[in-house]
C-alpha cells in the first residue's frame, strides 16, 4: 500500500510532513513548527498521529511538540548526536540507522552542516527524503554550526539518492533562492524555468516545496559546483568541488 504524503505550511515560512500508512493507519509527523495547522491537517483527513520525527534542534523545527503531545500518543525519534538539546527522545540513531514505520524501512542519514547534529530520514518506498535545513528548494541551510566540509559532504550523500526522490525540505525560501542561484548561473535554462515557475507559483499562493532531487541537481547552485560554467564564472577553474561550493555558500550569505 502507498504512503500519502501532505505538505503542512506552519508559520511564516516553515514546513512540517505528515506520512501516513493507510493500511496500519500509522501517520508520521516530520518537525513541529506550530501544532495547530498539523493538528487541523490530520483531523481533516480522520488520521491519528503515531510518530514524530525531528530533524534538528532549532526551536522552529520541534518548538510545538508538547502540543501534538497533548493531542496524540506518539512516539519520538531523533539524532543521537543532539539527543542532549532535543525533547526526551523515544528512539535516538545515528548515521546508517534504520527503523520501521509502519513496515517500511526508514534510513536515517547524518547531514551536518546547518548544525552539527542535523539528520535526514529516507523513506526508499515513498521515493521520499525528508532534508529539513540540510538541503533545501534551490538552496542550502547556512552553516550556523558546521563546517563547508560537512555540509559538501551532507549535501553529496543526499545527491548519491536517486534522482526520482522527493525532497521535502523545511522552508519556504525557494523565490529568494532563485533570485540568488540566477546571479551563479544565470544562463542555466532549467534554472530560468524553474525561476519563473516559482513566481507563477507563489503569485497564486501555492508552494514550492517538495522538490525532486534530479530538479534540485539541475538548477541548484549548491549542488553543482563541478559544473565548468559555474566555475568559469567564479573564477574557480581549478579549485575544488568543496570550495566551489564555499564560495557560492558565502555569496549566499552577502546576498
Amino acid at each position: 500500500m502507498a504512503l500519502e504524503l501532505v505538505t503542512v505550511p506552519c508559520l511564516a515560512d516553515n514546513y512540517a510532513f505528515l506520512l501516513h500508512d493507510e493500511a496500519s493507519g500509522a501517520t508520521a509527523l516530520v518537525d513541529i513548527p506550530e501544532a495547530a495547522p498539523i493538528l487541523a491537517a490530520a483531523e481533516a483527513r480522520g488520521w491519528t498521529i503515531s510518530e514524530v520525527w525531528i530533524t534538528h534542534h532549532h526551536a522552529d523545527h520541534l518548538q510545538d511538540l508538547p502540543e501534538i503531545q497533548a493531542a496524540h500518543e506518539v512516539i519520538v525519534r531523533g539524532g543521537a548526536a543532539d539527543a542532549h538539546r532535543l525533547p526526551p527522545l523515544d528512539h535516538a540513531y545515528r548515521g546508517e540507522d534504520s527503523f520501521e514505520f509502519a513496515g517500511h524501512p526508514v534510513q536515517v542519514m547524518d547531514v551536518p552542516g546547518h548544525t552539527t547534529g542535523h539528520i535526514a530520514f529516507y523513506v526508499a518506498e515513498a521515493d521520499t527524503v525528508f532534508t529539513a535545513d540540510s538541503l533545501m528548494a534551490l538552496g542550502c541551510g547556512r552553516l550556523f554550526e558546521g563546517t563547508a566540509e560537512q555540509m559538501w559532504g551532507s549535501l553529496s550523500r543526499l545527491m548519491a539518492l536517486p534522482p526520482e526522490t522527493t525532497v521535502c525540505s523545511g522552508h519556504e525560501y525557494t523565490a529568494s533562492n532563485a533570485k540568488f542561484a540566477l546571479t551563479i548561473d544565470p544562463d542555466n535554462p532549467e534554472l530560468i524555468s524553474r525561476s519563473k515557475a516559482i513566481d507563477a507559483a507563489r503569485a497564486a499562493g501555492e508552494a514550492t516545496v517538495p522538490s525532486t532531487l534530479a530538479l534540485e541537481m539541475a538548477t541548484n547552485p549548491f549542488l553543482r559546483a563541478a559544473d565548468p560554467d559555474i566555475r568559469a564564472r567564479l573564477g574557480m577553474t581549478d579549485a575544488s568541488d568543496v570550495q566551489v561550493f564555499a564560495e557560492i555558500r558565502a555569496r549566499k550569505d552577502a546576498f
